[in-house]
């Protein structure tokens, strides 16, 4: 086992209600859980998302944090938030990385698994 180690699993939805497909907008929400299964306590600072529409129109984001928070994991501890995002077309994905501080000063990056972002029973 790694010291230094987070899993990042994420789920998706549709936010329909909220969408305005005539006008090319598309609202999603993900569920993400970071849990802590390193050996080292550590607390992420900031966050890197990279998201691609179904146009290849890529934006990337970044700033401190989760949803206004920082958390501080023990081994074994986990963090759940939802966030959201709109996009101009129905499918996409997103991917990127958290960074992270062990308690011990080691810096290290989560890597954020690339997930996609699609209106129900339009994939294969």
């Amino acid at each position: 086992m790694a010291s230094y180690e987070f899993t990042v699993s994420v789920t998706t939805q549709y936010l329909e209600e909220q969408s305005d497909p005539d006008h090319s907008h598309y609202v999603f929400a993900y569920a993400i859980t970071i849990k802590n299964t390193g050996l080292v306590a550590a607390q992420l600072i900031s966050r890197h998302w990279v998201i691609t529409d179904a146009n290849n129109h890529v934006e990337e984001v970044r700033g401190l944090g989760v949803v206004g928070n920082q958390p501080l994991l023990q081994p074994g501890e986990q963090y759940e938030y939802t966030s959201g995002m709109s996009m101009a077309t129905p499918q996409g994905s997103m991917t990127g990385e958290y960074f992270c501080v062990a308690e011990d000063g080691e810096q290290f990056a989560a890597k954020i698994p690339e997930f996609v972002l699609s209106l129900p029973r339009t994939l294969h």
